[in-house]
């Protein structure tokens, strides 16, 4: 059996690794040789067997002993997005009802202009500008510092009611 691993990886190390795995493949699954067949087959099946599911197994795999390509992999942070989603729920609730509720139903909800019409009661036109109000004025809410916007609030207000923009995510931008 080791002659038979050599030939198919090339390494001796390798190879009796390999001798051994299969061994004990064949030993965990000892129940599943039937009587009266080649024992020396069934133990040169799984050899070969071992060997190319952990060839497939390696194609996939990149040698990576340094650690130098897992230092280069990064998540961006994940508090970000919780971040962005209280902006926008403060940006959102500085609108004026109507605006808000149609920006809602169109934006986020992904209804037509013409269901979001029906579901306030007005007109398809209304809907269109309220949505278009709103959009303009969220994104100036979300990107005003609090000095553009008059100057900061005093004491906890200015924690609270405004903050300094960060940086956006694509689903602020979407509204």
């Amino acid at each position: 059996m080791r002659a038979f691993a050599i030939s198919l990886c090339g390494n001796r190390d390798r190879a009796d690794d390999l001798v051994q795995e299969a061994l004990v493949k064949a030993w965990n699954h000892l129940d599943s040789f039937e009587q009266g067949t080649n024992l020396k087959a069934w133990l040169f099946t799984i050899l070969r067997n071992a060997y190319f599911s952990e060839l497939r197994k390696t194609k996939r795999e990149i040698a990576d002993s340094e650690g130098q390509l897992a230092a280069k992999l990064s998540v961006p942070p994940e508090q970000q997005g919780h971040l962005d989603l209280l902006d926008l729920n403060r940006a959102l609730s500085k609108l004026p009802p109507d605006q808000r509720e149609a920006l809602i139903l169109v934006g986020a909800e992904g209804f037509s202009y013409e269901d979001a019409a029906n579901i306030s009661g007005c007109a398809v036109g209304t809907v269109k500008s309220r949505v278009n109000r709103a959009r303009t004025r969220l994104n100036e809410l979300m990107t005003t510092t609090p000095a553009q916007s008059g100057g900061a609030a005093s004491g906890a207000e200015a924690d609270s009611e405004e903050s300094p923009p960060r940086p956006r995510s694509r689903t602020a931008r979407a509204l």
